[in-house]
């Protein structure tokens, strides 16, 4: 089956404390609008360009205060600067890249707090993909942004980190709870099925898992969020640290580095 492109227009998402839009961009984007319902305080996060995003917000009659970048790649950064330049909106993205970010207006770190009204949230630092990635977790909210260091079923490439930092970086989600909507960054969820079912053919709810996204890839229907509970239960590069999935890797006994090292490899080969 050929992979469909995500679906043209904006998506509204059930099941977090947000009032959430999910809007395609460039090839296989996507950039999260979100919206505290007491407040009014919209946010909108990684927009890799502008003209869709302005029309979301337009029709919705939202203005955006502040714009979330993850990391540097100019498909997460190439609308900062129509957004602050219409809306007035502050750009808020990671101190480790704020050399590479120029439109950066308030840097944050591992820990800071950041809001969205009056729902708070804070930085977590995901390096792997990038050096300076960030994610941003919202508990109350349960919503977890968390650009190109997680995807549904799988994770980013590690264009400039080690799979020691990437599986680090992962595992700091270890504590976040099940119902924890992952709001990654791309439609990738239909290649990344095909993989993982290579990687664990025998995983029952996988392979369910893989049938829900092929027929949503096959509609044009988006298939994020997922949520954390999904990923952990059927995403190999979660599941480094699972006995079964380093037997199937014929790799029993080392340690979940290694075993994350082995299948971020392979999903490189495939």
């Amino acid at each position: 089956m050929t992979d469909r492109s995500p679906p043209r227009a904006p998506v509204t998402v059930p099941g977090t404390g947000f009032e959430m839009v999910l809007v395609p961009a460039l090839n296989d984007n996507y950039v999260y609008l979100v919206r505290d319902p007491d407040t009014g305080t919209v946010a909108v996060v990684d927009p890799g360009e502008a003209a869709p995003v302005i029309a979301a917000l337009d029709a919705r009659g939202w203005r955006p205060s502040i714009v979330f970048n993850t990391h540097h790649h100019p498909d997460h950064v190439g609308g900062n600067q129509a957004l602050k330049d219409r809306y007035g909106a502050r750009v808020v993205g990671p101190a480790a890249d704020a050399h590479r970010i120029a439109t950066l207006d308030e840097p944050v770190a591992d820990g800071d707090p950041v809001r969205v009204g009056a729902i708070a949230g804070r930085v977590v630092e995901t390096p792997g993909h990038t050096s300076g990635h960030i994610a941003l977790v919202f508990e109350d909210a349960r919503a977890l942004f968390c650009g190109d260091t997680l995807f549904a079923l799988g994770c980013g490439r590690l264009f400039e980190g080690t799979p020691e930092q990437m599986w680090a970086s992962l595992s700091r989600f270890a504590d976040l709870p099940d119902d924890m909507a992952v709001c990654c960054a791309h439609e990738y969820t239909a290649a990344n099925a095909r993989f993982a079912l290579t990687v664990e053919p025998d995983n029952a709810a996988l392979r369910t898992r893989a049938a829900e996204v092929a027929a949503a890839a096959e509609a044009g229907r988006p298939t994020v969020p997922s949520t954390l509970g999904a990923e952990r239960a059927t995403n190999p590069f979660l599941r480094a640290d699972r006995p079964e999935l380093a037997a199937a890797q014929g790799l029993e006994g080392a340690p979940a580095a290694a075993v994350f090292a082995a299948v971020r490899a392979a999903k490189d080969r495939f």
